[in-house]
This record gives C-alpha cells, sequence and structure tokens, in this order.
C-alpha cells in the first residue's frame, strides 16, 4: 500500500466563500473537528488543534491562504519535526454550480520519518478520521450556506 497522501472529494451545496470560512475559521472548525482550535488565518501563524479536555493538542502552522480558492496548513509535529516533516492538509475550493467541490489532500507521511508499523497506524488513523470528519464538514458547511 502506498502512504503517501489522503485525499477526499466532496461536493458541498454551499457557495466557496461560506466553504472557505468553515475549513479556515476555528469558530467553524470547532463545529465539524475538533473540539477547540485557536489560530488567525494568516500565512505563518501558529496556532493548535485541542481535542477533549486538552487530551491531544496538535499545534499547526498556517501555510496558505487564497480566499476562497484554497487554505492549507501544517500539522503532527512529532518530537523533532519541522514543518518540512509535517504533514500537509490542503483544502482546495472549486465553484460547481450554486455550489462547491471541496478537494482536501494530507501529504507527507513518507517524510514524517516513522518506522513501518507507525506509519501504517498513523495513516491509517488519519484515513479513518477524514472519513468520518469530511461529511460532518460538507453537511456543517451546506447549513450554514442555508443560512445565508
Amino acid at each position: 500500500m502506498e502512504y503517501g497522501s489522503i485525499e477526499r472529494d466532496i461536493y458541498i451545496d454551499a457557495s466557496p466563500d461560506v466553504v472557505f470560512e468553515v475549513v479556515s475559521q476555528p469558530e467553524h472548525i470547532r463545529e465539524w473537528w475538533s473540539d477547540e482550535a485557536d489560530f488567525e488565518s494568516a500565512p505563518g501563524a501558529a496556532g493548535e488543534l485541542v481535542w477533549g479536555d486538552r487530551d491531544h493538542v496538535s499545534p499547526i502552522t498556517i501555510v496558505d491562504v487564497d480566499r476562497p480558492r484554497s487554505f492549507s496548513f501544517r500539522w503532527c509535529y512529532p518530537d523533532g519535526a519541522t514543518l518540512e516533516n509535517s504533514l500537509l492538509v490542503t483544502f482546495e475550493l472549486i465553484a460547481q454550480g450554486e455550489g462547491t467541490l471541496l478537494r482536501m489532500s494530507e501529504t507527507g507521511f513518507r517524510e514524517m520519518g516513522w518506522e513501518v508499523a507507525v506509519l501504517e497506524q498513523q495513516y491509517a488513523e488519519h484515513v479513518e478520521g477524514w472519513n468520518r470528519f469530511i461529511p460532518i464538514l460538507g453537511a456543517y458547511a451546506a447549513r450554514v450556506g442555508s443560512l445565508r
């Protein structure tokens, strides 16, 4: 199996502007992904994503903010990791009719330097996570869009 990237596409019944807000603003990310999110949506800004009662805290660094076309960040910095050997999540937004095609990719698994067993486990956990959260993101963004 290739552990290079995870890619998911979903059509969302909301405009690219709405979907961009949902993937790039902490107050929205808290509604579909992490329990807490604290960062500024600006290239180079650092912040964190938090699950549970700080059971899992992941630092993030914003890479690209191109409203309403794309948003990306790096995360999962294990001990000794740098931005070059962290995971990169990219959300690409493509207008389609009245809605948006959202393309999500997460790359960098091989560059993490993990042993094979750890790589396989981390990759599987991220696949499971995105399989769970991308549909929640889509439904939430559609609800936000219907309120506008």
